[in-house]
């Protein structure tokens, strides 16, 4: 099998090719960096230029599954141009891919993408599920609405699409757990706000494996990449000063504080979004680190 995978050098993608290439699954790559092209037997790297249109017409060549995982980070502090970026580099982008699809030929037939299950509207009540059809009514609801909008598009080529509503991913590597721990490893961790919203989190292992297992079973439709257990922002921040032997004493940082502080990007920290993970489950989906407490033990194991 021949997977085009867009995102392929991110904190995910790095880490999807790893087990797409254990798997004997042969990849190519679109990146925006013409020094990061690499041309391996079985790994491949080609060029692309979404805002400009341009595109390298080989890394198509025998592909069946296109994994779209590409995107501006969303942890940039919100300005008018970081918005811009975050919402092009996700629209463009898919934008691109439809239109060489449909002008050319081509072997594809499976088409995943991420997302993100920031869509979900902020609520400390209800239980999210991919049937829900109410959007956040925030920038990042607005821009999950607005990539999964042009992502929709790729069924219209006959294609199975499969998109993967991605909540608070953990890894050791890089992303929200490193930002997490500083603080508190400073003997300055805290809850946020009230402590009390939900976040929807999954180990980066799971997530990598849950996009395996839907190119394995050639899945359509709309999937929650979220642990089965979701906690509180409190209940995480106790979670994993309880793993690495730190105490918290600290009062809750206010949200006016973190509004002051960060401007309309606060929001990512105080926004509650209970999501379910039983639709994947029920297709057969194994969690290896479903609980948090299992997931902290690998991300942060106890130095002896």
């Amino acid at each position: 099998m021949k997977v085009l995978v867009t995102g392929a050098t991110g904190l995910i993608g790095s880490e999807l090719v790893k087990l797409l290439l254990q798997n004997g699954v042969h990849v190519h790559y679109l990146t925006t960096s013409k020094s990061k092209l690499e041309k391996e037997e079985n790994f491949k790297g080609f060029y692309w230029n979404p805002a400009s249109g341009e595109i390298d017409a080989n890394a198509f060549e025998e592909v069946e599954t296109i994994i779209h995982l590409a995107g501006e980070s969303i942890s940039n502090r919100w300005t008018s141009t970081n918005k811009q970026k975050i919402i092009e580099s996700r629209v463009l982008s898919t934008r691109l891919l439809y239109q060489f699809l449909s002008k050319n030929s081509h072997n594809v037939n499976h088409f995943i993408a991420a997302s993100a299950i920031g869509i979900y509207p902020n609520s400390l009540e209800k239980v999210h599920t991919e049937e829900d059809l109410e959007v956040d009514n925030s920038f990042l609801g607005y821009v999950v609405a607005k990539w999964e909008d042009e992502v929709d598009t790729i069924s219209k080529l006959d294609i199975k699409v499969a998109k993967i509503r991605t909540g608070l991913v953990l890894s050791s590597k890089g992303g929200a757990l490193l930002e997490l721990i500083k603080p508190i490893k400073l003997g300055l961790g805290a809850a946020l706000g009230t402590g009390n919203q939900y976040q929807s989190w999954i180990h980066i292992y799971d997530l990598v494996h849950m996009y395996h297992f839907v190119l394995q079973n050639k899945l359509e439709g709309i999937y929650n990449a979220v642990s089965p257990y979701p906690i509180s922002n409190e209940g995480l921040t106790q979670a994993i000063a309880k793993q690495i032997s730190k105490p918290l004493f600290l009062p809750n940082v206010p949200k006016i504080v973190l509004k002051i502080i960060l401007g309309e990007m606060h929001y990512l920290l105080i926004a509650s979004q209970n999501v379910s993970a039983k639709k994947i489950l029920k297709k057969g989906f194994q969690f290896k680190y479903a609980t948090i407490e299992k997931a902290l033990q690998n991300l942060l194991p106890l130095k002896r």
